[in-house]
């Protein structure tokens, strides 16, 4: 998830502004240390992913990743999880939606 060798992330803040703000209509929502990012929970189940630098993914399946790629996400490593771009951040219903279905994808 972070870069090999960093400890710590360097955007502590963006996970918290993740639950606080942008997924703030969904209950469960939690995050866990991991790497030196986090992992984003819901109700114990990992859908998505914030790495050293403060970027955002979510988890993809066959039905999502060409819109994501159409947007410009890139995958993170070899995981299925895509970055969410700008104007989808920008955008709570689309941030909620994109949210929701990698949740259920993450069962």
């Amino acid at each position: 998830m972070g870069e090999k060798g960093s400890k710590h992330s360097r955007d502590t803040g963006l996970s918290e502004q993740l639950l606080t703000e942008k997924l703030a209509g969904i209950e469960g929502i939690s995050t866990k240390k991991m790497f030196g990012g986090y992992g984003v929970f819901h109700d114990g189940k990992m859908f998505g992913i914030v790495d050293t630098k403060g970027q955002i993914y979510f988890k993809i399946d066959d039905d999502t990743r060409s819109k994501y790629e159409a947007e410009g996400a890139v995958q993170q490593s070899r995981m299925p999880y895509f970055s969410i771009v700008d104007s989808v951040l920008q955008n709570h219903d689309v941030i909620l939606e994109r949210a929701e279905h990698a949740i259920k994808i993450s069962k």
